[in-house]
């Protein structure tokens, strides 16, 4: 008895306008529940192996990094309210991917410069860096098919002038940066918690590691 999928008996059991829960079948008599953000005829389980390896993330999660005067600098983070759990957590700059971005010719480019504006209020400069370190990571597979690309952004300010929370979109809610330096992203990084005592997301791990491992 394989233990495969089968692509066709996919039914879907809950959907709203953000989630959708489906039914995989891969045995008969046997079901496997998903969570996700996709139609049906966009999952992931769906693909061949080549839309597999091609497919765009869901959403992009950035690593900025600033760079102040006096050869300071810092990784960017900031609090944010995180329903499932019901409280702010220590949180990196992320969002989904818009259908421009889907079109535009750099994706995840466009993605983390747009997310960037609205959850920091810092435009990406033309001698800024932006790059992609991982272009998919699946976030839980054992639950949904949701994926993250992680990118690095580096980003040179005369002044912190232009840093604001203002751009909040729908549910979205901020309760103040974090600029850290070396030390204490090491010191988070190292316990897994925050300056508060308080736990964090494997996504704000993988960008404090990020930080680490590259400046």
């Amino acid at each position: 008895m394989g233990t495969e999928i089968n692509r066709d008996k996919i039914e879907t059991l809950y959907e709203t306008k953000f989630l959708k829960c489906y039914d995989l079948r891969y045995a008969p008599g046997k079901h496997y529940f998903e969570a996700s953000r996709r139609e049906i005829k966009d999952l992931v389980a769906k693909k061949t192996d080549g839309e597999f390896r091609e497919m765009l993330p869901d959403a992009v999660t950035i690593a900025v990094v600033l760079h102040l005067p006096g050869n300071d600098t810092r990784l960017l983070m900031s609090y944010e309210y995180r329903y499932p759990v019901g409280r702010f957590l220590l949180s990196p700059v992320a969002g989904l991917l818009d259908p421009e971005d889907r079109n535009d010719p750099d994706p995840l480019v466009s993605a983390a410069v747009r997310e960037i504006h609205e959850e920091t209020g810092l435009t990406v400069k033309d001698s800024d860096r932006v790059f992609v370190l991982n272009p998919c990571a699946f976030s839980s597979p054992g639950m949904t098919d949701e994926s993250n690309a992680f990118l690095c952004a580096e980003i040179t300010l005369d002044s912190l002038e232009d840093l604001n929370q203002n751009g909040a979109v729908g549910t979205e809610m901020f309760d103040g940066f974090e600029m850290l330096n070396r030390e204490q992203a090491q010191e988070i990084y190292r316990t897994g918690r925050d300056r508060h005592g308080n736990c964090y997301s494997l996504a704000a791990w993988a960008v404090l590691g990020i930080f680490l491992s590259l400046f």
